[in-house]
């Protein structure tokens, strides 16, 4: 057996560490974004935009009045080389109009993802998950009859059973009094 070493004291220790180098800290990785920064470019250069930044700015790139009535779904690269396409959903009728209006929205979309990035148009009905639509105006409350107007009313209903029909006459008639004072 090895004989015992005895262990430094505290001033030998501080003289040992003082005269002894220590391996230097290792340096924290680079952040991520900057080592994956040139990788980014390449594939951003290679593949260009995509259909991310085309369903962002879907409503700048055709037009208000078809972005009510479209939305971006899938834009599909072509392979070797071959054509892409471009998916997109329309809500119901307005299919014929937007098939008429194919070459403008693909003149539109190839200047927005640069030239000839998409070839073909694909129309698909369905319903749409549309942001673009325009946000309904709250609808005004029409200020309440007056009591001659309401009285009047009333009197003319006199006759009708109570229950719902007669409920839903007078909302009718509530209704329409009040357009017509609107109008007037």
């Amino acid at each position: 057996m090895a004989p015992r070493r005895e262990l430094p004291s505290l001033q030998e220790a501080a003289a040992i560490l003082t005269a002894k180098r220590t391996r230097p800290s290792r340096r924290p990785p680079p952040p991520l974004g900057r080592s994956l920064n040139k990788s980014l470019k390449a594939l951003d250069a290679k593949f260009g935009q995509g259909s991310g930044a085309l369903e962002a700015r879907w409503r700048e790139v055709v037009g208000v009045e078809i972005a009510k009535r479209t939305e971006p779904v899938k834009l599909t690269r072509g392979r070797n080389g071959g054509p892409s396409s471009l998916e997109i959903r329309v809500a119901g009728p307005a299919a014929a109009i937007i098939q008429h209006q194919a070459h403008e929205i693909l003149a539109r979309v190839n200047l927005f993802l640069g030239a000839e990035a998409v070839q073909k148009l694909r129309i698909v009905q369905g319903p749409l998950q549309n942001k673009y639509e325009a946000v309904a105006k709250p609808r005004r409350r029409l200020p309440p009859l007056d009591a001659a107007e309401e009285a009047g009313l009333a009197r003319d209903l006199a006759q009708a059973p109570a229950g719902k029909l007669k409920s839903a006459l007078l909302a009718l008639g509530r209704g329409v009094l009040r357009r017509r004072s609107r109008i007037d």
